[in-house]
Parts: C-alpha cells; sequence; structure tokens
C-alpha cells in the first residue's frame, strides 16, 4: 500500500530541509560539493599559477579586483594551503604528487619520477604549458629576458623524462603562443599558463626589458605597499587578459574549469619559516625534523635559518574556481592543498593518483567544485 502524504506536509517538509540546508556548517557546505563531482569530467582544465601572496593579500585586496570579481561570482578555496616552501618544491609537488625531500629553489635539482604528463599521454589526454618570457618552444635555460622567466616556475622542464624528449617539450610553449592556439580551437585537455615574474606578483626585476612593458617591478617590502600593489595590479591585468581570452575562445565549452592559484604565501623575511609569513599547512605537507637548515637558491649553502621542526606547509593562499557549469557564488571551507590539485586533475580523468594525491585520509578533491 502506498502512503500519500498531504501536501501541507510536504511543504513543512520542504521548509525544514531548505532551513537545515541553510545551517549546514561550511566545511559540510564543501564536502557536498565533493560528493556531487561524478557528474563533473572536465572538457579542458587550466591553472594558472601565480606567485608569493597569501589569500589576505590577494583576496578582498582593491589592486586585485578582477581576480576579486572572479572569487565573488564563481568559486572560492578558502582553507587551500601551498604546500610548502619555496617556489619549485611547490610547482613540483603539483604535477607530481610530492616535493621529493627538496626545499629550495635550486634550478639545476631533476626530478626522476612519474609525473601528470605520463599519466595524461597514457591516457591519451593532451597538455600543453605556456610560459611567459620564455624565449623558445621547449627551452632549456634556467632564465631569460632579464629574469622574467625562471626555470622554477616551469616544472615541466625539471622532470627528466620531459626535459629528454623533444616531442615533450613541443609542448611547452611561450605564453604568446596561447592566443593563436585559442583562436584557431588548438587547445589541449590540461594547459597550464604560467606569467613572468611581474606579471604573477613575485617581483626582483630592477631593469627594463625589450618587448615587456610590465618591468621593471621591484619587490614589495609590505603588503600593498607602492610595489607590492603594482605587482597585484599586473598580476590582475594579466588574469583578466588571460581569463577573458579563455572564455571567449571555443575552448570554453562543456564543463571546463581556471584555477587560478598561488604557489605559496607573501614574504615577509621571518627567520622561523625562512623568510615566510606563515609555515601553516595541511594534507601531506612535509614533516621537517628540528634543526632541519634551510638552503640557498643553490641547494647547497645554509642560508642561516634553521627550522624548530613540525610541518613545513606553505600558508593559505587564493585559489578561485571559474567553471562554465560549476559552483557559484560558493566558497568552501575544506582543507586543500597543490596535492588536491592534482588529485582533481586525475579523478577527472580517471588517470590514477601518485604519491600524496592517493591519500584519501588526507588529501581531497577540488572536483566536486565542477559540478553544477
Amino acid at each position: 500500500m502506498v502512503r500519500v502524504v498531504p501536501r501541507a506536509r510536504w511543504l513543512r517538509l520542504g521548509a525544514s530541509i531548505a532551513l537545515l540546508a541553510a545551517l549546514v556548517s561550511p566545511a559540510a557546505q564543501s564536502s557536498i560539493a565533493n560528493a556531487n563531482s561524478t557528474s563533473a569530467s572536465p572538457k579542458h582544465i587550466f591553472v594558472i599559477m601565480l606567485e608569493n601572496h597569501s589569500r589576505s593579500s590577494v583576496l578582498g585586496d582593491p589592486n586585485a579586483p578582477y581576480i576579486n570579481a572572479l572569487a565573488n561570482e564563481f568559486a572560492v578555496a578558502e582553507r587551500y594551503y601551498g604546500v610548502t616552501h619555496p617556489s619549485e618544491p611547490n610547482y613540483v609537488a603539483a604535477i607530481s604528487g610530492s616535493n621529493w625531500f627538496v626545499n629550495d629553489d635550486n634550478p639545476a635539482n631533476r626530478y626522476d619520477h612519474t609525473n601528470l604528463v605520463d599519466q595524461l599521454e597514457a591516457h591519451h589526454k593532451s597538455w600543453a604549458a605556456y610560459m611567459e618570457a620564455m624565449p623558445s618552444v621547449g627551452y632549456l635555460g634556467d632564465s631569460a629576458n632579464g629574469g622574467l622567466y625562471a626555470s622554477k616556475h616551469n616544472p615541466f622542464v625539471l622532470f627528466t623524462d620531459i626535459r629528454n624528449s623533444p616531442r615533450r617539450l613541443a609542448n611547452i610553449k611561450p605564453y604568446s603562443s596561447l592566443a593563436s592556439d585559442l583562436a584557431h580551437n588548438k587547445v589541449a585537455d590540461f594547459v597550464w599558463i604560467t606569467p613572468d615574474q611581474c606579471n604573477d606578483m613575485h617581483g626582483g626585476v630592477y631593469s627594463a626589458v625589450a618587448g615587456f612593458p610590465e618591468a621593471p617591478c621591484p619587490y614589495g617590502s609590505a603588503n600593498d605597499d607602492a610595489h607590492d600593489a603594482a605587482l597585484k595590479q599586473k598580476a590582475d591585468a594579466f588574469v583578466k587578459k588571460t581569463v577573458r581570452a579563455i572564455m571567449t575562445s571555443s575552448a570554453w565549452t562543456g564543463n571546463s574549469a581556471i584555477f587560478i592559484l598561488t604557489d605559496e604565501n607573501d614574504y615577509t623575511g621571518n627567520t622561523a619559516t625562512d623568510g615566510w609569513a606563515s609555515a601553516a599547512g595541511c594534507c601531506d605537507s612535509p614533516i621537517l625534523p628540528p634543526g632541519y637548515r634551510f638552503l640557498k637558491s643553490d641547494g647547497v649553502t645554509p642560508d642561516g635559518n634553521t627550522w624548530a621542526g613540525g610541518v613545513y606547509g606553505g600558508g593559505l593562499i587564493p585559489a578561485v574556481v571559474v567553471t562554465t557549469h560549476g559552483r557559484r557564488h560558493f566558497k568552501g571551507y575544506e582543507d586543500f592543498n597543490h596535492y588536491s590539485l592534482l588529485k582533481t586533475i586525475e579523478q577527472a580523468w580517471n588517470l590514477g593518483y601518485l604519491g600524496n594525491a592517493s591519500d584519501d585520509a588526507q588529501v581531497h578533491s577540488l572536483l566536486g567544485y565542477l559540478a553544477p
């Protein structure tokens, strides 16, 4: 016998459900988003990786109006951390699932490990990386154009099986190639974009560079001082130009997504954390022993700072997720980091999981952010 529930009771039940939904905690909202990930397999995934700024110094900052407009319209992972410090190990972690016990920016570091490119190609998914100020396709130098390009922000050339393959190096292109590839519908399934060091909020370029009007761009000394504000404005202009180019192209179809991130939080000169504003982390960030001696960028010489011991994470960073059909006006409060980014890509296309991305207990996917 089928029991018929009176319409009035259905209305009361609907109101109760609505009230319950309104009372769901932010963490539960994030979990709900992830639970809906099965319908979120994307056509294209774009990653725009910016530099060295905390969530609190970008989101809500008037010097980055376009990034904040995207954050307000689309989705933000409010508790997204860098994996560690400094830059290079974050980039490496994002495409391989580990920092491989490296906590320095030595451009001579090489990583002979399975990586995202191996997974993508094994599953017949295309990929491309666009590096602003890189002088030529597959360039293998450590820097170029007055320091605007730095290989530490190009993780692909640091992996031996990519570096030693001319066929794969052909997929690592100057950023200037992106406009043509978008216009001619030659966009890979997975696209990584690294701005130059004036346009990614890194700074440290003190001379003009021919062909790059964004230079010079000195380091900022404090949040929103003149130099820091200028770095944010340049990054915001780059993101605006790039996101609009993607969203007005034929690639912006299906269930596609753009992840806009920084690699780690602000550099403040805090010697206790080797210069960084915070070493907070989550999700399998490395644990360094007491007395760990930090190294200079040559990867050999101690820089004079030591670690008290414990988790050495990359601090809270901005993480904005822009989608064609995914979450709108959404803020999630589950812990994520760059391993979560990798896990999201792997889950989206059933690639299997590398390194720490396989840790279901601590590392969670953001694929639910792409679901309607």
